[in-house]
């Protein structure tokens, strides 16, 4: 059995592959700001974009985007800015939120939420 570290893994590499099929530049995997972490940093276009990636096996559990809580969108806002800040991004920023549902050992279910979320004011 997979350990929760390697199904998420295995999600974000899913996810990674999946934007750059839709045309997605990837700059950065598993960046971070201290002790938070962007899952994937991208860009469409010359929009930046964050994208969170939650991952499960079967339908036991909650559906993926049910994990995205606002302490955790909160992180992420932080970390996003901290990736701002270090690299002089200058453009547009947005929050997107990809989920990877595990049905079998080599089936998924891929959803991609853009704009998931807005920083909170």
């Amino acid at each position: 059995m997979e350990t929760q570290r390697e199904i998420g893994d295995k999600g974000e590499a899913i996810a990674r592959a999946y934007l750059l099929q839709k045309g997605y530049s990837i700059i950065a995997g598993n960046w971070y700001f201290g002790h938070l972490e962007l899952d994937i940093v991208a860009t469409d276009g010359d929009e930046l974009v964050i994208v969170e990636v939650k991952s499960r096996t079967g339908d036991r559990y909650e559906h993926p985007s049910e994990a995205l809580s606002g302490k955790k969108i909160r992180q992420l806002v932080e970390a996003a800015e901290g990736f701002i800040q270090q690299t002089n991004w200058e453009g547009s920023t947005r929050f997107d939120l990809i989920t990877v549902i595990f049905t079998g050992s080599d089936t998924y279910e891929l959803e991609h939420f853009e704009e998931a979320f807005l920083p909170p004011a």
